[in-house]
């Protein structure tokens, strides 16, 4: 009796489920799935033995992992070849026509702006979920997706074995919501949709990716046991059939030029979608003819990725103020009414320095046009002169700071002003963000808002202060409890193991980049040695310029600067330089350029990988590269790199070099 009652109730909050997150079609109200929802929840901890692999319950998350399993892909999944212009569509097509000696047609289906997953299910039960990764191996993050409702965890027959592949997303929607409610706690925003879906994706308390409201859509079959298709589309259909909720609006046509003119009808919808995309896909829909065309190392030759061009919208600019940052540069800011660019909404963009306002003519009270340069950081693009009313006035730059009343200069040979006071607020801030970040001494929970609650608070004045901070100072302060206080005391504690590179990165000097620190401390060592050299002997390191040396040395010459780091030592933070233990010769002599960007690994992280394996990156291509590493949007980078003949690398080939 039990068993049966347990089984009706998993049956009818599945098809429930089913209607209300995949087919958007609710048939009763939250409050009664609820109620049935807890019903089954009781009955299935009074009597385990009777729950299903494929309870709504399973659903029900909050367990914390101490890290993800590697998966190893059995079908690669594979990144896109992109093409920006009609004509690059055409030629892809003709290289498509010379390969088949008849007729053809394609799908055409929208390119969600998220991040790729496999979905892996035996006799019809969702058993494993795991990330794209380099595309061979991946992470195993099946409770997280187990916390996604579109995703079915009992198909509706039993294939024995069946592989699909989706991408999981937020819609706009949520994500606002997201962001308003960041917002309120003092967290910080996430830039858009798909960096808020990737960082729920992988997050180790599955509890923590359940709230993120993420969703999913399935574009294609990765393996199937037990069921053939004959085209992509007859098996979207079926996935369909089963539970999925696969990508809308997909259709077949019989020509590029058919095909083309769909792609330019999405782009035309772009903006009204619910979520985001940032192009198109036209795949060849016959799979026995996509057995035929074959695939790179990296990418099918059966399919094509275009990519829309960076969305541009009009607002009015209302207002330019000033922000004050780590070395006393003052940058002019606009604020915008709000409007919605490429995924949320922008009420700011950078105005960079005075000869930007003056170069592009902006005035306060203009309508000006914004876009997302890389789709992340808003800029204005251009004014539209044609609209202004007169009433429109010009910006002059104040000659005291905004936040400490000290004099701002613009030095001689730059094109930024700067706060002269030492003791600026806004300094003091901006450096402590600095110090924390992830590329720097990488103290976990330390953003934005908490540094600017220790500071108003008067707990810290310094980075050396940072280590003296206690539980009792902690747990005193707003959304401070016992627990997340003894996580920042762990993450502080924790970044006292850094290598020397990471914290002459941290101090903040002026043109000491990454790439800087790591030479300098590699040369040097220890902290001690490094503050006793001269600018000579700094500027004869290969790869430090003159004006590098000048404020690296100037630096130290600062007795404040030395009390600051004799504090950070006192306190038990490393100043030498330690290689890495699994450091490798197998690039040893080669040099390599980076550009583009990479779903799994930063730009910062894949320079560590070439430099740890002996390689040498540089900032620039000439006929010396012996490689371009080229992630998503590489630009004149890679055309040069085509142009010289410089072999050009996806990271997956990148990757696959140094294992």
């Amino acid at each position: 009796m039990v068993r049966e009652e347990i089984q009706k109730l998993t049956e009818f909050l599945n098809y429930h489920a089913h209607r209300y997150y995949v087919l958007d079609m609710p048939e009763i109200s939250d409050y009664e799935y609820d109620m049935a929802l807890r019903k089954l929840k009781d009955l299935e901890e009074a009597h385990p033995e009777f729950k299903d692999p494929a309870s709504p319950t399973v659903r029900i998350v909050g367990q914390v992992s101490e890290g993800f399993e590697s998966v190893e892909h059995t079908v690669a999944m594979q990144s896109l070849n992109d093409a920006f212009s009609r004509e690059e569509v055409m030629e892809f097509d003709e290289r498509v026509a010379s390969a088949l000696d008849e007729p053809y047609s394609y799908g055409v289906e929208y390119k969600i702006d998220g991040l790729s997953v496999s979905l892996e299910y035996e006799n019809g039960v969702f058993f494993r979920g795991s990330t794209r990764g380099d595309g061979k191996t991946g992470e195993d993050v099946t409770q997280n997706l187990k916390t996604i409702h579109s995703i079915p965890l009992k198909l509706k027959e039993p294939v024995p074995y069946l592989e699909v592949r989706g991408e999981v997303f937020i819609s706009k929607a949520d994500f606002e919501k997201l962001n308003a409610e960041r917002e309120k706690t003092g967290e910080p925003l996430f830039a858009n949709p798909r960096n808020a879906a990737a960082g729920s994706l992988r997050q180790l308390d599955s509890a923590v990716a359940a709230k993120r409201r993420l969703d999913i859509f399935i574009f294609n079959i990765q393996r199937c046991e037990g069921k053939t298709f004959t085209t992509h589309h007859e098996g979207l259909s079926y996935l369909a059939e089963m539970g999925f909720k696969t990508v809308p609006q997909r259709g077949v046509y019989q020509s590029a030029e058919e095909a083309f003119e769909r792609v330019l009808e999405i782009g035309r919808e772009r903006e009204s979608l619910p979520f985001d995309i940032d192009g198109a896909v036209l795949k060849i829909d016959r799979l026995d003819q996509r057995e035929v065309l074959g695939s790179t190392s990296k990418c099918p030759r059966w399919a094509v990725a275009y990519k829309f061009p960076a969305e541009t919208k009009k607002t009015r600019l209302v207002d330019i103020v000033l922000q004050v940052g780590r070395t006393g540069a003052i940058t002019p800011n606009a604020v915008l009414e709000a409007v919605q660019v490429a995924g949320s909404t922008v009420r700011r963009a950078t105005l960079h320095n005075m000869d930007y306002i003056r170069e592009k003519d902006i005035l306060i009270g203009d309508m000006v046009y914004v876009r997302k340069a890389g789709d992340i950081i808003p800029e204005i693009v251009e004014v539209a002169k044609e609209e202004r009313t007169g009433e429109e006035r010009r910006f002059e730059m104040p000659a005291f700071c905004p936040e400490c009343g000290e004099r701002i200069e613009r030095p001689e040979g730059e094109a930024v002003h700067r706060c002269t006071g030492s003791n600026c607020p806004a300094q003091m801030q901006r450096n402590l963000e600095h110090f924390a970040s992830r590329d720097a001494m990488d103290i976990e929970g330390l953003g934005p808002a908490v540094v600017e609650q220790l500071t108003e608070a008067g707990l810290i004045h310094s980075a050396a202060d940072l280590y003296a901070l206690t539980k009792e100072q902690l747990v005193n302060l707003e959304r401070f409890g016992e627990k997340s206080a003894e996580n920042l005391l762990a993450a502080i504690e924790n970044s006292k193991e850094r290598d020397l590179a990471r914290v002459l990165y941290a101090l903040g000097i002026r043109l000491n980049g990454q790439r800087s620190s790591m030479l300098l401390a590699k040369a040097f060592g220890t902290m001690e040695n490094l503050m006793n050299q001269t600018q000579e002997t700094l500027t004869a390191i290969h790869e430090i310029g003159e004006k590098t040396a000048e404020y690296v040395f100037e630096y130290f010459q600062n007795l404040h600067n030395r009390e600051l780091i004799e504090k950070l030592k006192l306190a038990g933070v490393n100043m030498e330089h330690f290689e890495a233990a699994d450091r490798t010769e197998k690039l040893s002599g080669k040099k390599f350029v980076i550009t583009g960007k990479f779903e799994e690994l930063s730009r910062n992280e894949v320079t560590e990988l070439v430099e740890k394996n002996g390689g040498a990156v540089a900032g620039s291509v000439s006929k010396k590269t012996d490689y371009v590493i080229a992630g998503e949007d590489a630009g004149s980078k890679l055309d040069k790199a085509q142009s010289l003949g410089v072999p050009v690398l996806a990271i997956e080939e990148f990757l696959e070099m140094i294992e």
